[in-house]
């Protein structure tokens, strides 16, 4: 547990220029909230899922942040002010992945078993962006604030936009900017 809490805060103050110390590390949504869904996330793989449930409630209340209890989190997940964070219970999110206020990991609604957002390694979610249904966002992935992703995504590739579009492919190392 001290281990988890010692690269919590290294996380945040590396990630986070406004972070300056120890403490206020601990203060940081991402530090909370990460505490509540391990613990959460442990009592969910025991099948002890009212408490799993009641413990993702008291996170949620606290931080603004919603977790399934269910979702599978890499290494190193930051979350960046948080509020209005959802992930839910199926999404699989890689190592070393940023996630912005207001982004939402979910389902559309029509799948069965999986129903919410793989995402890989080293990938950063834009403010406010959706990511729904059982698709795949590819490592080193960049969604802009506000896009709406309802495709695959693929890896080092940058989308913007509702729906989402690529507007950058780094395998290729093209710009392809839209004209409205």
């Amino acid at each position: 547990m001290i281990k988890n809490i010692k690269k919590e805060i290294k996380l945040i103050k590396a990630k986070d220029p406004s972070v300056k110390t120890n403490i206020e590390a601990m203060l940081h949504p991402t530090f909370k909230i990460m505490m509540y869904y391990k613990l959460s996330h442990y009592f969910y793989k025991k099948k002890k899922y009212t408490i799993a449930r009641y413990i993702q409630n008291i996170g949620k209340r606290k931080t603004g942040i919603e977790i399934h209890p269910g979702a599978t989190i890499g290494n190193n997940l930051f979350i960046d002010h948080g509020t209005g964070v959802v992930i839910g219970e199926t999404a699989i999110i890689g190592d070393n992945v940023t996630l912005f206020h207001g982004v939402t990991l979910g389902t559309t609604g029509k799948e069965k078993g999986k129903r919410h957002p793989t995402i890989g390694d080293n990938v950063l979610i834009g403010a406010n962006a959706t990511v729904l249904g059982n698709l795949k966002i590819g490592d080193n992935a960049k969604i802009g604030a506000g896009a709406v992703v309802l495709k695959d995504v693929k890896e080092n590739t940058t989308v913007v936009g509702i729906p989402a579009k690529v507007v950058r492919d780094y395998n290729k190392n093209v710009k392809s900017y839209t004209k409205k």
